[in-house]
Formats: structure tokens, C-alpha cells, sequence
């Protein structure tokens, strides 16, 4: 090959841009779905409705993620390019649909049309955006970073996570400034950019010119043949671990900034958000990482419960959410599970995929990646309402500088995640095998 033809075909063939940048591109794009604690409270104010029904919009979108993750992995598998056009037409529309739907509600105040319609687009539309868009590069990036892939699904998965602390003040800045009828609008514009970057990513993804796909009965093996392949309960035990991850994770999470306010820190609330989403974002990163220098990457599942446990465990004993306000060990005591909680929820999603190909090989990792986040998906209707309904249950609202909060029903919290941490380990410990080593 000259010189010229090398140099003309060196972006063609750089895992750099094939893979890491468009992953990237897509990843950041559909992570800011997280983004939605940012503007709910302004669609429920200008549709009409309360917190509470618009908030359904959000646990939808997270299901169907799921569920479009489990039932398109295998488009996923055959075509990557179809998959993230998928992917890139389905979240952009799914969010110029919501735009409409909310400016609809503006005009029809308390309209089940609009609310519906917002469940449909952020929901259902979206939902399948991100669960196409979430799995397309993950194989590609493994590929092309074959030796250190948990290094590679870290990097796309932490632009996940990253996507909150990059687009929340970019959101808030258009709420702040395109006046009345603003979150409708922002809802266009936000689905114009991210359009033209999922649909760059898109055709920019591309797996290596020296993979070729299975073929013959590997090839036609579906993924539950070859999950089959293992003792069932090794499977089982890394779908369970991976729901309870992130079954806790989003049980603190939601209730986050309330938690904040109630130690006393509600003018620091930003600042305590945009840090816990760093780490969130660094543990998908380093957790991964950290990963390939191990045998067998369960290890890490073991140690991200153990220091869930470990915080969670103290911040139970001390009574830290009750006492935090003005006892400055409390809060960083506080603090430090919130930011333990946060790495390990992204580590944990940054880790299923390598751990997943450890075990059952590359041949339908997408298919088998994708049945797996089905997790995610009941996660997403089980971690956020199983906070709400224990705040709301247990303990009495009481004012801490202004700012009602229900410490005794957060510290409840803990009690129920801190449990579930304690049985992740132990089914970690005890139905996760270590995969066999080939000769």
C-alpha cells in the first residue's frame, strides 16, 4: 500500500474516530435523559399537571430502554448502522415530539392528550432511542479495543453518565433565556443538536476491517443458546446483581438533593449534584478500567457492594441524615456515601458488557448485552417509586432552614438499599462463577 493510500485511509481505520468518537457522540447525547429532574417541576407547571404524573415520563423512558435493548439486540447484532439510525431518528423525534406535546398542554391546560403524548414521545419514542443508541457502539468499541475493553465500553459509558453535569447547565441557560414558552422551545432546539451528533456518530461507527462475524451454527445460535451454554445461575445471578445495583443507585439518587438540603447544604445542591454525576461518570470509567487488570471482573461487582455497604452501613449507625446539619463529619460522611453510591452505579454499567463477554465470548455479545439491560428496565420502574413511597410512608416532614425534608424517611431508605447491597455480595459471591479459561 503507498504512502498516499495510508495516509487517505488512516481515519478509516482509526478506533479512535470508528469507535471512541462515535460512541462518545452517541452516548452524550442520549445520556442527557437524566437531565429530566432539571425542567419536570416546569413541564408539570405548564402542562398543568402535577410533579408526580409527569414524572411517570421519566420511568417509562427508562423501561423501554430496556425493553428495546432486550427485544432489538439482535438488529443490533446484524447491523450497527441501522441500529444507530434507529437510535439517532428515535431519540431526536422522540424529543421534538415532547416539545410539541408540551406546547400543546400550554395551549389545552390539563389535557390528557398532551400528557399521554408526553409519555409516548419521552417514553415509549425515546426509550427506544436510547436503547438502541446505548448498545450500537458497545460491541464495536470492544473490537477495536480488544485488549483493554473494559478501558474502551468505560469511555462511551462514562459519556453516559457525563452527559448531566455537561448538558444541566447548558439546559438551565435556555429555560433561563428563551422567556415564555421556553422548555417547549428548548425541547427543538435540544433535538436539532442532537440530532446532527447522534447522525455524525452514526456514520462514523464502524466495526474493524478484520472482524468477521460468525457464521454456520455459532451464527444461528440465538443469545439465550448461547447464555445456555453456562449453568443458567451463573446468568441469573449477574442479571439480579446488576438490577439491585441499579435499583439502589437510583433509590438515593432520586432522592439526592433532598437529602442535601436536609444536612443543611441547600445552597450547595448544584455543586453537590454536578460532583456526584463526575463520579458516576469516573466509576464507569475507572471501575472498568480497573477491571482489565483483573482475572475475573466480578471482583469489582464485589468490591462496589462491599463499599456500598460499608458507607451505607455507617451512615445507618451514626444517623448521619438526621444529625448531619451543623456536625461537619456527618455531612462528609454523607457526602461520601452519596459519591460511593454514584461511582458504583455507573461502574456497574460500564462493567456488564466485558463481564458478560468473559463469559459467554463475542459471537452475539450485543444480543446477550441487550437481554441483560432488561434489568435496567425494571430497575427504572422499581428504584425511583420504592424511594418515594418510603419517604412518603415512614418518618414526618419537618423544616431545616426554610426547606421542608423528611430525614427520618430518608435514613429508611438506606435501611432497604443497604439490605439489598448486603444480598447483591452474597449472590455475587455465590452464583457468579469465575468464567472457565481456554486453553
Amino acid at each position: 500500500m503507498s504512502e498516499s493510500t495510508k495516509k487517505s485511509g488512516g481515519w478509516r481505520t482509526n478506533k479512535w474516530v470508528r469507535a471512541a468518537i462515535p460512541a462518545l457522540l452517541l452516548h452524550c447525547s442520549i445520556g442527557t435523559v437524566y437531565c429530566w429532574s432539571i425542567f419536570s417541576q416546569e413541564i408539570a407547571d405548564y402542562i398543568g399537571f402535577s410533579k408526580g404524573a409527569t414524572e411517570w415520563a421519566f420511568s417509562f423512558a427508562i423501561f423501554f430502554l430496556g425493553m428495546s435493548a432486550a427485544f432489538l439486540g439482535n438488529v443490533v447484532e446484524k447491523d450497527i448502522h441501522k441500529s444507530s439510525l434507529i437510535a439517532t431518528i428515535c431519540f431526536a423525534g422522540g424529543m421534538a415530539g415532547t416539545g410539541f406535546f408540551i406546547f400543546y398542554g400550554g395551549n389545552h391546560p390539563k389535557s390528557l392528550v398532551a400528557l399521554i403524548g408526553i409519555y409516548i414521545c419521552y417514553g415509549l419514542i425515546m426509550g427506544i432511542g436510547l436503547g438502541t443508541g446505548y448498545l450500537s457502539p458497545v460491541k464495536t468499541l470492544m473490537l477495536w479495543f480488544a485488549d483493554r475493553k473494559g478501558l474502551a465500553t468505560g469511555l462511551a459509558v462514562a459519556g453516559f453518565g457525563a452527559a448531566k453535569a455537561i448538558a444541566s447547565p447548558i439546559m438551565q441557560s435556555l429555560l433561563a433565556n428563551l422567556g415564555d414558552g421556553g422548555i417547549y422551545k428548548m425541547f427543538y432546539i435540544l433535538a436539532a443538536v442532537y440530532f446532527v451528533m447522534m447522525f455524525v456518530g452514526h456514520l462514523l461507527l464502524k466495526k474493524p476491517e478484520g472482524w468477521h462475524e460468525p457464521s454456520g451454527d455459532e451464527k444461528s445460535q440465538s443469545a439465550w443458546a448461547v447464555i445456555k451454554t453456562r449453568p443458567i445461575s451463573n446468568y441469573i445471578g449477574i442479571w439480579l446483581m446488576f438490577y439491585i445495583n441499579i435499583t439502589c443507585g437510583l433509590a438515593l439518587i432520586s432522592q439526592e438533593k433532598m437529602i442535601v438540603k436536609c444536612i443543611g447544604l441547600a445552597g450547595a445542591v448544584g455543586v453537590v449534584s454536578t460532583i456526584s454525576a463526575i463520579f458516576n461518570a469516573g466509576g464507569r470509567l475507572g471501575f472498568s478500567s480497573w477491571g482489565d487488570t483483573m482475572k475475573d471482573r466480578n471482583t469489582i461487582y464485589k468490591m462496589i457492594f462491599i463499599l456500598s455497604i460499608v458507607f451505607t452501613g455507617l451512615v445507618i449507625a451514626t444517623s448521619g441524615i438526621k444529625n448531619g446539619e451543623g456536625n461537619v463529619f456527618l455531612i462528609a460522611l454523607v457526602l461520601c456515601l452519596i459519591m460511593v453510591v454514584n461511582a458504583g452505579y455507573g461502574g456497574g454499567f460500564s462493567n456488564v458488557p466485558t463481564l458478560l463477554s468473559d463469559h459467554y465470548g463475542m459471537s452475539n455479545i450485543s444480543a446477550i448485552h441487550g437481554i441483560t439491560l432488561s434489568a435496567w428496565a425494571f430497575a427504572g420502574l422499581t428504584g425511583n417509586q420504592m424511594a418515594n413511597w418510603i419517604v412518603n410512608t415512614f418518618g414526618k416532614p419537618v423544616e431545616v432552614h426554610g426547606v421542608t425534608v423528611n430525614p427520618t424517611g430518608y435514613q429508611t431508605v438506606l435501611y432497604v438499599t443497604g439490605a439489598l447491597y448486603v444480598v447483591a455480595l452474597i449472590i455475587s459471591m455465590v452464583l457468579v462463577k469465575s468464567p472457565k479459561k481456554e486453553a
